[in-house]
């Protein structure tokens, strides 16, 4: 498999430092007793906002300081061309960084923040897909005054650096049992099959050492997960998807383990008792569980996909959260794992999009004594983007190189992929009707 090529650009190290004023006036705050933040812009993505640490004037920025991440953007090859085009307003694409004292936010629609000034860094992607380059390391001034002395610093690390990804494509909705392509460029090629089923509850306690189209071999111990909460009434439960390569062979498989039902005196899944599924993985002769996913339905004018993804390394040890956050019902989104990181309101480093547990990374410094399950690869891990609901969901997938190794690799993401799309039909209302396709004969067909 040959990976397109990424380029995966950082904003990271930031740090103000603002002259302290003869006279100040009284409204003032200064930055040292109440945060201030920055806004970057890169043209074609969207805003991205951090808090800036106040430094104080007379402390120097170590030079072995190590990358805290404010910002991250993933250029595909397309992306870069788009901003290599040329403008009659710029010869170079530029990022553009507005620096704000004060808290962020509105009050009574107002904003809150108080504009200290603009920085813009050129950027020269040409090669970054090959090679890492730095645009800008170290002090910038910023506000009116010109004065080295006199002016607000403005500290900053901008740098890119290859990200190169195995891409797949869904031909079709997971519920129709599809083929994935992996796409390179305008090449795509097949590379795995999709065979959606429902698991016969009845047959749970059937075990079989040997792997079939359905995870049989593992019903016994995945009825441990959701037997207890199975019943009639509103849920939706049984739902398996098993990817197969181009041999026939299961390389992965999703499987719902804990019904989708719906909470009480409501038709929707809470986030309180969320449905679930284990991602599992062919090993000796059966399968077994890599990872977890759980959905919900949110409450509140957003009404979006909650989901919560969390690693299991092996049955004696806790499971590790890499993934929590939420994604639109309606338009869709993308599902992400990140352990770029970035910093917190608490100045720590977390993975992106994730709640982290006592056990997983809270600072940089975790990576390096290999308490985290990649603890030799950081970064973007994979994205999964779906369609909403009603809509024709194709999910495209993008793996890192640097976490695949072999096919079941890629195939235990693709399974991924397809289970966050199935969930976002998983958590639909209730007063909706499914497609025939996501109906056994316990749910009513779509008319």
């Amino acid at each position: 498999m040959d990976p397109c090529p990424f380029v995966r650009l950082t904003v990271g190290n930031l740090a103000l430092k603002i002259p302290v004023a003869s006279k100040p006036a009284r409204s003032v705050v200064h930055p040292s007793l109440s945060p201030c933040f920055c806004k970057i812009k890169l043209k074609n993505f969207p805003l991205q906002t951090a808090v800036v640490p106040y430094f104080p004037r007379e402390n120097q920025f170590p030079d072995n300081q190590q990358q805290t991440l404010a910002a991250t953007f993933h250029l595909s090859k397309a992306d870069i061309d788009k901003l290599a085009q040329k403008s009659i307003f710029s010869a170079k694409p530029c990022l553009k960084i507005a620096v704000y004292t004060g808290r962020r936010g509105s009050t009574c629609g107002v904003n809150s923040g108080c504009l200290l000034g603009k920085v813009s860094v050129p950027l020269d992607l040409a090669g970054t897909e090959s090679k890492a380059c730095v645009f800008h390391n170290g002090w910038i001034s910023v506000g009116k005054e010109t004065k080295k002395d006199s002016s607000a610093r403005f500290h900053l690390n901008v740098k890119a650096e290859p990200d190169p990804r195995f891409v797949f494509q869904f031909d079709g909705e997971p519920e129709c049992s599809p083929q994935v392509f992996q796409i390179r460029g305008n090449i795509r090629q097949p590379v795995f099959t999709c065979k959606f089923s429902f698991r016969n509850t009845g047959d749970r306690n059937q075990g079989s050492s040997s792997l079939r189209s359905e995870p049989s071999s593992s019903r016994r111990w995945l009825s441990s997960f959701g037997s207890e909460r199975e019943r009639l009434g509103k849920e939706r439960k049984g739902w398996s998807i098993t990817v197969h390569d181009l041999s026939g062979s299961p390389v992965a498989a999703a499987s719902m383990v804990t019904p989708f039902v719906a909470s009480p005196g409501s038709g929707r899944v809470s986030r309180s008792n969320p449905g679930s599924w284990l991602i599992l993985r062919p090993g000796g002769g059966t399968w077994k569980p890599w990872g977890r996913l759980e959905a919900w339905r949110e409450r509140g004018s957003s009404d979006g996909l909650g989901y919560r993804f969390e690693l299991i390394p092996d049955m004696s040890a806790a499971a590790i959260v890499l993934a929590e956050s939420t994604l639109s019902s309606s338009k869709g989104g993308k599902f992400v794992i990140d352990l770029g990181g970035r910093s917190g309101s608490n100045g720590r480093v977390t993975p992106r999009s994730a709640t982290s547990p006592a056990c997983s990374p809270r600072s940089s410094g975790d990576f390096r004594y290999g308490l985290w399950p990649f603890a030799m690869h950081q970064g973007f891990v994979m994205s999964a983007g779906v369609e909403g609901e009603g809509k024709c969901s194709k999910p495209r997938v993008e793996v890192s190189v640097q976490h695949v190794n072999c096919t079941e690799d890629a195939a235990a993401y693709v399974a991924l992929a397809a289970a966050v799309d199935l969930s976002i039909d998983a958590c639909r209302l209730f007063s909706q009707r499914l497609r025939k396709e996501l109906c056994n004969h316990h749910q009513e067909l779509l008319g």
